[in-house]
């Protein structure tokens, strides 16, 4: 936690051991869209019923006449919505062509004219008539809430609800969701696991509790709907990999690592025995898989699941395609995790060169953006800084090219640089890269925004640096005072700023009672959000007891002495072991 008052930390440029960098890995969906281009269409699978009586609201005459109504009922998510995961249509558009024969026509009808309506829906909201789409599904929200107040709540009412609730989601509105999924929830509830279509609509519901950060009942809703396909198609059927694929991505957002984990793999073996071991549907779980196993530390499992990607999108698409970069910078994670630094960089050079060839993604690309500096991180890691920093400066040319020079991208570029030159002991440039990122922030945000603390912490450490201390002071407690008022007197953010004042301020000679106050607060603020075992407690602790001595205060320093020393035992063991 404690400021480095050689080396500030850096805004994107974290730092790195052999160990780590798991941090840096992340499941991104924009980086699965690019992975994956086809789309996985979330159908219904359907079982015989009774018929469908409903009438749906549609705009005849084209998307904008007035409204009339027409024979219909229900539709399942548009591709377009249903953003948890994607995969090629085949599964989808296989399910339903596989048992279309099989249904009565009447539920056949029900199915595409509700997704006629979530289409009509969409392409009002791609075309900019939000306020005609929001009236389509309000006008079948109020026709189908006559019949559940009448006393009707079977699956049709549901399926028009779900497909309601969709709507309302893509147009974003999130509000008007939560009453539809609390009444669609005391519907589904109580309709049996026989019902058509409650699969499916179980699936979206997954998907929109997710949405709404209600995690455990999104994974209630995934597991139901993957019970009921069990029941219907067996354990093994590629029927179930929509939801359990929801399922898992839920488990790992709430840290149920290990829980998620299970339901990729099984997924990965679902895709494996009906679609082939080299699939590209098999990319989506491989990845999500593979950053889970790199947060267990299960490097060699993750390595192989990276593995597994690079060597199927060059199977499928060659050497030169731009599928192939991104899984090289994935695999130079888990190299980097590994300790295999330098393989790492070569992966990192030759996912970038790639990606530039292939066209298929844009040079200021916040892909692109990321696997820089990512790179840039490694190479001062291995002492080439010169390298990392014409890569940088790379990053903060191509912000200014296509953002405009002084626009709020640049400043984690800027502060990135400055992390360099201070590493290289070039104070004076480091300066000069934090005052210009603190005066690109002060013009877009107010002067007490916590986010203007970050570069100008930096800029406190630097001037200490410079040996002008009193400048940092002023800076130190200027981010004091703000990020006091922001996150509280006991948060990190302020025994961040409480740490970096003390040294400052140990410089300007400050009474000694007042740097032991300060850094019992430090103390106090670690305790609680690292333990009271941990390496930043261990480092505030040697300072305490310096000052302790320092005053001739030998019975208050016995002790957290003894203390002290049970830690640097404790990891001097680890270092060893």
């Amino acid at each position: 936690m404690s400021t480095s008052l050689t080396s500030p930390a850096p805004c994107t440029f974290f730092s790195l051991t052999n160990s780590c960098r798991t941090s840096l890995v992340f499941l991104n969906t924009h980086n699965i869209d690019r992975l994956q281009k086809g789309i996985l269409s979330v159908t219904f699978y359907h079982r015989p019923s009774q018929s469908c009586n409903f009438k749906l609201c549609f705009p005849t005459g084209g998307l904008f006449s007035p409204f009339s109504k027409r024979g219909c009922v229900v539709s399942a998510a548009s591709p377009k919505f249903y953003k948890g995961y994607q995969l090629n249509s085949s599964l989808g558009s296989q399910s339903y062509t596989d048992l279309k024969d099989n249904v009565p026509s009447s539920l056949n009808i029900l199915e595409e004219q509700l997704r006629d309506l979530f289409n009509e829906v969409h392409a009002m909201i791609r075309i900019g008539k939000e306020s005609e789409a929001r009236d389509l599904l309000l006008a079948n929200y109020e026709a189908v809430k006559e019949q559940i107040d009448a006393g009707n709540k079977g699956i049709e009412e549901a399926a028009i609800l779900d497909v309601t609730a969709l709507g309302y989601m893509a147009l974003g509105y999130t509000s008007s969701v939560k009453p539809l999924l609390d009444v669609l929830g005391e519907i589904v509830d109580d309709l049996k696991d026989e019902e058509p279509l409650l699969d499916s609509i179980l699936t979206h519901m997954g998907n929109m509790h997710e949405k709404l950060e209600n995690f455990e009942m999104s994974i209630c809703l995934y597991g139901r709907a993957v019970k009921v396909i069990e029941r219907l198609y067996g354990n093994t059927s590629s029927f179930i990999v929509t939801p359990l694929l929801g399922m898992a991505k839920v488990l790992g957002s709430n840290r149920k690592t290990t829980k998620a984990i299970e339901a990729y793999h099984r997924v990965v073996k679902i895709l494996e025995s009906s679609r082939g071991e080299e699939s590209e549907e098999l990319v989506v779980p491989l990845f999500a898989m593979g950053n889970l196993l790199l947060k267990e530390g299960r490097v060699a499992d993750a390595e192989n699941a990276f593995n597994r990607i690079l060597t199927t999108y060059m199977k499928l698409y060659g050497e030169n395609d731009g599928r192939v970069g991104l899984s090289m910078s994935y695999l130079a994670r888990a190299k980097c995790a590994k300790g295999d630094v330098n393989e790492a960089i070569d992966l990192y050079k030759e996912a970038l060169r790639r990606l530039k060839d292939s066209d298929d993604i844009a040079i200021d690309d916040q892909i692109m953006e990321k696997m820089r500096v990512d790179l840039a991180e490694l190479l001062h890691v291995v002492g080439r800084g010169e390298e990392g920093r014409q890569l940088l400066e790379e990053c903060l040319l191509i912000t200014e090219r296509f953002k405009g020079e002084g626009h709020p991208g640049s400043v984690s570029h800027l502060v990135n640089l400055a992390t360099s030159y201070s590493q290289s002991k070039r104070f004076a440039e480091a300066e000069r890269m934090l005052r210009m990122s603190l005066q690109i922030m002060l013009k877009n945000v107010s002067p007490d925004d916590q986010s203007v603390t970050f570069p100008m912490l930096h800029l406190a450490v630097i001037l200490y640096n410079l040996n002008r201390n009193e400048e940092a002071e002023k800076y130190a407690l200027e981010v004091l005072r703000i990020r006091q008022k922001a996150f509280g007197k006991d948060s990190l953010p302020v025994g961040e700023a409480l740490d970096c004042l003390v040294s400052i301020q140990t410089q300007l000679g400050k009474d000694d009672g007042e740097l032991l106050e300060l850094l019992k607060r430090v103390l106090k603020i670690q305790e609680k959000a690292f333990g009271t075992d941990s390496e930043e407690v261990m480092e505030t602790l040697k300072k305490i007891v310096y000052y302790l001595e320092k005053m001739g205060r030998r019975h208050d320093k016995l002790p957290l002495q003894r203390r002290l020393s049970k830690l640097r035992s404790k990891y001097k063991q680890k270092v060893q072991y």
